[in-house]
């Protein structure tokens, strides 16, 4: 059997896990990322060349980049280790002739108009919306649709630039400031609830793994207020899960995703209705991946090289969880840049976050509800203890300049 390789594409540091399965399983490992991540703790060992790039989605410059390695090269599949790599994967993709999500399908799970139109024309829950292209649309829906409203950027990952509209005229304002750069919205109805997320790994367009978890606030509330982050891994055989994960399956097969890692997230209207609010194709941030790790004892970055390098070999990809027990996961900026956690001591805790200005923890426990003991006074002891409160990113390109 040849060797497969296997091209990440990286605008972030991330998926050492995945290179280091693939490499363990024999492929051959490229990753092409950032002049300016070059020293990051790439697990070198696992990974057979590096090339750096200023921009790597830069365009012709990465398809003329990725083009020129396919002269000595046989590229088999092209991995995007982050949300806003997916397009431009897509698009090599499709350029190459490589295996894979394409671009249609690929701005499903980048795209936040495209994913919801997608699911209104295929009969997913999604709250009302409207893109914002046509002012008599906009007009339309304002009156139609009860405020408030959330304007919507794109194609920005999380809550990053979401702006809530309590009036009509609190709007036109913001296009009028936006500019051109206005038909890169869209406007939705707020629907209150509680938010959940299904991360995944599909394999010849079947779901073979998924967890359901449940934010402790919504991630807006807590990205542009501030707080403790708080997931929490929903019981997969109780009433909750069962929808989610039915859910889950449904958006994913309507979607056309085939193969590889997805992070959906669905909200809980307060008619019990679980609306779809977005989904991406790649594992789930915020070191979602360790608490579904902690939990069953699949890791999900592991899982998504062995169903790409299963597809390249025509076999097929099944996978066990080792366990479910329940998790939970705390997650916020601190004030000092080592903070301590030691007096956490809880038995419970399996995972310290090691990351320079941020505090987390991850727990595990048979018991779901001794799990959310620890959550309650573990959040409230967070926020006295290490709490720090940054204002919100707007946009991915401020990221960057703060990396």
């Amino acid at each position: 059997m040849k060797q497969a390789t296997i091209l990440c594409l990286a605008s972030y540091f991330k998926g050492a896990r995945l290179m280091r399965a693939a490499k363990a399983a024999g492929a051959n490992v490229i990753l092409v990322t950032l002049e300016k991540l070059e020293n990051e703790p790439w697990p070198r060992e696992a990974i057979d060349e590096v090339f750096l790039m200023p921009d790597i989605n830069k365009q012709p410059d990465i398809t003329n980049a990725v083009a020129y390695l396919m002269r000595d090269r046989k590229i088999d599949r092209i991995i995007a280790m982050d949300e806003y790599d997916t397009v431009t994967a897509a698009r090599l993709r499709e350029y190459l002739r490589i295996p894979g999500l394409g671009e249609t399908t690929g701005y499903h799970f980048r795209d936040k108009l495209a994913m919801r139109v997608e699911a209104r024309d295929s009969g997913i829950p999604v709250p009302p919306f409207v893109g914002v292209l046509n002012y008599d649309d906009i007009r339309k829906f304002m009156a139609e649709v009860p405020g408030p409203w959330l304007l919507k950027p794109r194609t920005e990952a999380s809550a990053m630039g979401i702006k809530r509209i309590e009036h009509p005229d609190q709007l036109w304002p913001i296009l009028e400031e936006l500019g051109d750069k206005q038909s890169g919205y869209l406007m939705e109805a707020f629907v209150p609830g509680d938010v959940y997320h299904v991360d995944a790994i599909t394999s010849k367009g079947k779901v073979k793994f998924a967890a359901a978890s449940k934010y402790g606030r919504p991630p807006l509330e807590v990205y542009q207020g501030g707080g403790v982050f708080v997931t929490k891994t929903v019981p997969s055989g109780g009433k909750e899960g069962r929808a989610l994960l039915k859910a889950n399956r449904n958006l994913l097969k309507q979607f056309g995703m085939m193969r590889g890692a997805t992070h959906a997230e669905f909200i809980r209207g307060e008619d019990g209705v679980f609306y779809f609010l977005e989904v991406a194709a790649r594992v789930g941030g915020a070191s979602i991946d360790l608490l579904v790790e902690q939990a069953t004892g699949v890791n999900l970055w592991e899982e998504w090289a062995r169903v790409e390098l299963a597809d390249i070999a025509g076999t097929d990809y099944d996978v066990s969880p080792a366990k479910s027990d329940s998790a939970g996961l705390l997650v916020c900026l601190a004030r000092e840049a080592r903070p301590d956690t030691s007096a956490y001591d809880a038995p419970e805790v399996v995972w310290r976050m090691e990351k320079k200005q941020h505090a987390g923890l991850i727990l595990t426990s048979p018991s779901a509800e001794r799990v959310d003991t620890l959550i309650d006074e573990y959040t409230h002891r967070f926020g006295q203890d290490f709490l720090a409160v940054a204002p919100p990113l707007e946009s991915e390109a401020e990221m960057q300049a703060r990396e």
